[in-house]
C-alpha cells in the first residue's frame, strides 16, 4: 500500500452552484450551494443556518449513525444522509468543494445523485496547481460485519473500480449485482440509481414520524409482503395520491425502473459515496457484498486509517548515488552555518515549493561526546535544527543574494520524535511549504527519515532577514 502523488491536478469548481428541495427525513426544505474550494481542501460541509456556520469536513471520523444514511457529527453539528452528494464529487472527479447547507440534511432530490451531478457540470470544473494524491492498493484489505455478514474488500487494480452485490432474500427483489469499471463512468451508469424502501420499512418510518420530506418520486418503494386495503389507503394519504397499486414487477405503481438492477446501483453508489469519507482517491478494486452504510463507513474508516499511517511513514525514495544537486561547498555558499553545526551534507531536490536534504550521521559528530556517549543518540533539537537548514536553501533560494540573508525560527509547532538515530545512520530532509511564502515568510511542513522510517517531524516557520553591515 502506497500513497503516492500523481501526475494528475486536482479539480474544484469554476463558480458555484445552488439547488433548492426537501431533506427525506427532515421534511425541512433545503438549499444546498456547492463553491469552489482551494487545493487540498478536500470536501467539507458548511451549516449556514447555525452560530459561526461552523465547517463539518468529509471525515470517517465523524460517522455517528448510519441509520437511514450516512450521518455526520464534530461538536453536536450534524449533516444527515451526505453519501448521495459525496458521490456525485467523486463521480465527477472533483477534489476540493465546499458544501452550504442551511439545513442538517442535503436535499433528497429524486433520491439520487442525478441532480448534484447536473449541478456541478452547470457550475464547471478546472484544474488546480496541486497534484493528486491516490492510494495505491497493494495487499488484499477487508472488513467484514459479523452480525449481518456484509463485507467489503479491496485489492490491487489499474484504477478506481467498485462492484456491489447485493441480496435481500425477498422474493421481489434477490440477487443483484452491479459494476462500475472506470469512475468516468459514474454519471451515466450510476448517478440516477434512485433509493429504494421495502413497504415493511416504509411502514415503520411513516408510524415514526421519520419519512416527512418523502414521496413517491424519490425513493423506489418495494412491495415484499401481502398489502392491505388499510395500509394502501394510509399510504396514499401520506404521499397524496389518489390510487396506488402493485406493478407486476413488484415495485408501487408511481415510478418506472431505469433498469432491472438499479436497487445494485444504488448500493454502489452509496459505497462511492461513503467511501469518500476517507479523504483520499483509491486505486483499487472495491468488492462490496451485501453493503450498508453501517459496513461501508467502517471500511472507511479503517482505510483512513492506514492511508494516516502511509503517508506519515511514506518514506521517499532517492537514489544517493546520483550527484547531488548542491554539495557541502554550494551549501555553504547559502548558509552562514559552518561546522560543527552545519548539519547537513548535501540537497537532493528544490523546486519553488520544497527541499529535500541529507545528512550522513558518524561517530565523529561533536555532539555525541557530550549526549550519551556511552550510548549515542543523535539530540532531537538538532534533528529539528538540520530540518530548518534543509528549509533554509529553500527559503534562500528565493532571493538574488542569499550570503546577505539570515534565516530566523518565528515558531516551531508539533514536533513529533518517532525513532532514534545513531551513527551509522543516512538522514533524509523533506520540507513542503504549506503556504506560499510572503514577505520573506516560510510556513513549512518538516520531515526526516532513516532506515526507511520516519524519525521526527515538525512545523516550523521562518523568516529570512537582511544581515546587518558589519
Amino acid at each position: 500500500m502506497t500513497v503516492i502523488k500523481i501526475d494528475q491536478k486536482q479539480r474544484t469548481i469554476k463558480k458555484e452552484v445552488t439547488l433548492t428541495g426537501v431533506g427525506l427525513h427532515t421534511g425541512e426544505n433545503v438549499t444546498l450551494k456547492f463553491l469552489p474550494a482551494a487545493e487540498n481542501h478536500g470536501y467539507a460541509f458548511k451549516r449556514v443556518d447555525l452560530e459561526g456556520e461552523p465547517i463539518i469536513e468529509a471525515d470517517a471520523n465523524y460517522v455517528v449513525n448510519t441509520q437511514r444514511g450516512t450521518n455526520l457529527e464534530k461538536r453536536g453539528v450534524k449533516i444527515q444522509t451526505s453519501e448521495h452528494v459525496l458521490a456525485a464529487l467523486v463521480g465527477m472527479e472533483i477534489d476540493n468543494v465546499l458544501i452550504e447547507l442551511d439545513s442538517p440534511e442535503p436535499p433528497i432530490m429524486d433520491g439520487s445523485s442525478k441532480f448534484f451531478v447536473e449541478a456541478l457540470e452547470k457550475a464547471g470544473i478546472v484544474e488546480q496547481e496541486a497534484d493528486r494524491e491516490e492510494y495505491i492498493v497493494k495487499d488484499v484489505i477487508s472488513y467484514k460485519d459479523e452480525a449481518t455478514g456484509s463485507e467489503i474488500t479491496v485489492i490491487p487494480a489499474e484504477s478506481y473500480k467498485v462492484t456491489a452485490m447485493v441480496d435481500f432474500g425477498t422474493k421481489v427483489l434477490g440477487t443483484q449485482n452491479a459494476t462500475l469499471e472506470d469512475i468516468s463512468d459514474f454519471k451515466t451508469e450510476v448517478a440516477d440509481a434512485r433509493t429504494f424502501s421495502f413497504l415493511h420499512e416504509l411502514e415503520m418510518l411513516l408510524e415514526n414520524g421519520l419519512i416527512k420530506g418523502g414521496d413517491l418520486n424519490n425513493a423506489i418503494v418495494y412491495v415484499d409482503k401481502e398489502i392491505s386495503d388499510e395500509t394502501m389507503k394510509r399510504l396514499e394519504k401520506a404521499f397524496n395520491k389518489e390510487k396506488l397499486s402493485v406493478k407486476p414487477n413488484g415495485i408501487l405503481d408511481n415510478l418506472t425502473l431505469h433498469q432491472p438492477n438499479e436497487a445494485a446501483r444504488h448500493k454502489l453508489l452509496d459505497v462511492v459515496g461513503d467511501l469518500a469519507l476517507t479523504g483520499t482517491r483509491i486505486r483499487g478494486k472495491v468488492i462490496a457484498n451485501k453493503p450498508g452504510h453501517y459496513v461501508n463507513t467502517q471500511f472507511a474508516k479503517k482505510l483512513a486509517k492506514l492511508i494516516k499511517l502511509e503517508k506519515r511513514n511514506n518514506v521517499p525514495q532517492y537514489d544517493l548515488n546520483k550527484p547531488p544537486l548542491m554539495d557541502i561547498h554550494q551549501i555553504m555558499a547559502m548558509l552562514p552555518h559552518r561546522p560543527p553545526f552545519l548539519l547537513i551534507d548535501r540537497i537532493l531536490e528544490l523546486s519553488d515549493k520544497h527541499v529535500v536534504g541529507m545528512k550522513n550521521v558518524t561517530m565523529n559528530e561533536p555532539f555525541f561526546v557530550g549526549h550519551f556517549p556511552g550510548a549515542p543518540v543523535m539530540p532531537g533539537v538538532l534533528q529539528v535544527e538540520a530540518m530548518a537548514q534543509t528549509g533554509g536553501i529553500l527559503v534562500l533560494s528565493t532571493v538574488p543574494d542569499p550570503e546577505n540573508y539570515l534565516t530566523l525560527f518565528m515558531k516551531i509547532d508539533k514536533v513529533k520524535f518517532k525513532q532514534q538515530v545513531v551513527p551509522g545512520d543516512t538522514l533524509i530532509f523533506k520540507c513542503d511549504l504549506i503556504s506560499p511564502i510572503r514577505r520573506g515568510i516560510c510556513h513549512m511542513q518538516a520531515y526526516a527519515y532513516a532506515n526507511n522510517k520516519l524519525v521526527s517531524e515538525a512545523e516550523m516557520m521562518a523568516q529570512i532577514v537582511k544581515r546587518k553591515e558589519e
